[in-house]
């Protein structure tokens, strides 16, 4: 099972194996508070895609579209994510964004699917 949550979020035993995807550290968050078992950064979308990006729904499926085509060029990372669901019950995808529906872990969740 893959879940998706925001980091600044507490926390919970039902997050299961914690994965951070973004390429930044979160603001204002201690390694301690954030409780990451894993941080993907390189998963991430590439600095000139998340700035262009920059969150806006309007952009959104051309977003999709062209980190879908990032992480095809990525398969040991993917495959590297397959493993971790088929080893782990739950899987909890964190992400910064204030935006809860456009963001590259709602991305990512929609191709591990």
């Amino acid at each position: 099972m893959i879940r998706i949550k925001r980091i600044y979020d507490k926390p919970e035993k039902e997050d299961g194996f914690r994965i951070l995807v973004d390429r930044l550290w979160p603001r204002g968050l201690t390694k301690e508070k954030a409780n990451v078992d894993l941080w993907l950064k390189e998963i991430a979308p590439d600095n000139a895609l998340r700035k262009w990006f920059s969150h806006d729904p309007a952009k959104w499926n051309a977003f999709r579209e062209k980190y879908n085509d990032e992480l095809k060029a990525k398969p040991e990372l993917i495959s590297q994510l397959k493993q971790l669901l088929k080893k782990e019950k739950v899987v909890t995808l964190l992400y910064a964004a204030k935006d809860e529906q456009h963001n590259n872990a709602v991305a990512l969740k929609e191709l591990l699917s």
